[in-house]
C-alpha cells in the first residue's frame, strides 16, 4: 500500500493538487446542511466527507511515515 500512498502525496502536494484538495474540503468537510436536511442528504454528505478524509489519510501516511496520519492538515 505504501506506493499508492506516495502517489497520492505526489499528486496532491503540487499547487494544483493542493487547490483541488482544498476545494474538496470546502464542498464536503466544511459544508453544513440545514435543519431540514433529509436522512439521505446527511448520509450522502458523510460519505463524501469520509472519502476526502481517506485521501488526506493516504497523503499523511506517505509524508509522515504512518505517524499521526489523522492529525495532518493540508
Amino acid at each position: 500500500m505504501q506506493e499508492i500512498e506516495k502517489q497520492y502525496a505526489r499528486t496532491f502536494q503540487t499547487p494544483s493538487g493542493r487547490a483541488v484538495l482544498s476545494h474538496l474540503r470546502k464542498i464536503t468537510i466544511e459544508r453544513t446542511l440545514g435543519p431540514n436536511a433529509t436522512d439521505n442528504e446527511l448520509r450522502w454528505v458523510e460519505s463524501q466527507r469520509a472519502f476526502v478524509r481517506h485521501i488526506e489519510s493516504m497523503i499523511a501516511r506517505a509524508t509522515n511515515g504512518g505517524q499521526n496520519a489523522t492529525e495532518t492538515k493540508f
